[in-house]
């Protein structure tokens, strides 16, 4: 327990976004919730936040609830029948004709992984002439499994990370195929082409185990050099398939900016050994990751929103903006997700469909919403307890 309440000091994280603070009831009682507590609490709390972002991203981009054709959802963090999609649907006054899909199982990829599927539903209506205007929507509510995580990490004693960083969020965003669409009606990104692999023999490295507590994070040491591994091969059959959309100064990772899902420090640190890029090229990815931590699916999201912002604009690599993105994210299998934007230099820069809770810093203790570090950045004093933190450390990666 001290080796987790040390680590979580030292994650890069200085605040996340929680539905409840270290106050709430669900993370205090005396045992832990039950998949049936955990999922009330999913459905009070997480489908109000999804609803919300929902219709921020369709104002955004002035399509109205009877013109969404279809709802891509997903989420690793509930399971039901329905599922919440159905939910929010329902609120947001949708047609009982919506073609819906709901994805499960993909943990971190999922936010990707549920826009690819939205984009071949798009190709799918474009050959048949037809228009699509599809809601893509991932919400997670990861903090209130804090009770059950702690239970464990006191019973088996294990250093169990996923504690300290996973957060709650929803986000959302309108994938259209552009028939029937308006003049000047405003888009902030065109998708121009994805991918997805599975990294061999991995599926036990990366996972969100069912347990009658809820859900288990696994985390093993390798995921780190799995996904470093995996991201030169992976861009490189996206770039192949895009070489008649890109141009020539186009070509090298370090010419693009880059949406990683912050999975972690070291996730973000080796992505840029092994693409050859700087911590500018992910500034929307290292924002997200200090200042609302790792809301898995719905990540993704929360970092293109982010990017396309004026202060962001500030920081690019020698102060260029790119007009191509690369995002990509990891889940369990380990999946891996990749995709190119190409980025509207002339859209608006205000808020799109990402909606959050608020931040809470950690100070008292570990909890929903728990953070990093206290806001003042009070640092660990005595060089005893420094040997201690060093050597959990060592003994532990940070994703």
């Amino acid at each position: 327990m001290k080796k987790v309440l040390a680590i979580n000091r030292y994650t890069g994280i200085d605040q996340r976004s929680s539905i409840g603070n270290p106050d709430h009831p669900l993370v205090n009682q005396p045992n832990p919730p039950t998949v049936d507590e955990l999922h009330k609490v999913f459905m009070s709390d997480g489908v109000p936040l999804a609803v919300e972002a929902s219709r921020k991203a369709m104002a955004e981009a002035r399509v109205e609830p009877t013109q969404i054709t279809h709802m891509v959802s997903t989420t690793c963090t509930d399971s039901a029948n329905p599922g919440y999609d159905h939910f929010v649907a329902k609120e947001l006054g949708f047609s009982d004709r919506l073609e819906k899909v709901l994805l499960h199982g993909i943990g971190c990829s999922g936010g990707l992984a549920a826009l690819r599927t939205a984009a071949n539903l798009c190709l799918g209506h474009k050959a048949r002439g037809k228009p699509a205007r599809i809601l893509v929507l991932a919400l997670e509510v990861s903090t209130i499994m804090v009770r059950s995580e702690l239970e464990s990490i006191n019973a088996l004693q294990e250093t169990r990370i996923g504690i300290a960083l996973f957060s709650d969020c929803a986000s959302a965003v309108v994938l259209s195929n552009g028939i029937g669409e308006e003049p000047g009606k405003p888009a902030i990104y065109d998708l121009l082409g994805w991918g997805n692999r599975v990294i061999p023999d991995s599926e036990h490295d990366l996972g969100f185990d069912v347990d009658p507590m809820g859900w288990k994070v696994v985390l093993s040491p390798r995921v780190p050099l799995l996904a470093k591994a995996s991201l030169q091969p992976t861009y490189s059959d996206l770039l192949s398939s895009l070489e008649d959309q890109l141009p020539s100064s186009y070509q090298k990772p370090a010419d693009f900016d880059w949406a990683m899902h912050p999975g972690g420090a070291t996730i973000l640190s080796g992505a840029e050994s092994a693409m050859g890029l700087t911590p500018e090229h992910m500034r929307a990815s290292y924002d997200t990751y200090i200042n609302h931590g790792n809301s898995s699916s719905a990540t993704i999201f929360s970092v293109l929103n982010r990017l396309r912002e004026k202060d962001m604009d500030a920081l690019a690599p020698g102060g260029k903006v790119k007009e191509y993105i690369v995002g990509c994210a990891f889940g369990p299998g380990i999946n891996v997700e990749m995709c190119m934007l190409k980025r509207r230099m002339n859209a608006p820069t205000r808020t799109t469909g990402l909606d959050t809770p608020p931040e809470t810093d950690d100070s008292e203790g570990p909890g929903p919403g728990s953070s990093a570090g206290s806001e003042d950045g009070e640092s660990i004093e005595g060089e005893k307890e420094e040997k201690f933190i060093s050597e959990a450390l060592d003994n532990v990666e940070l994703d």
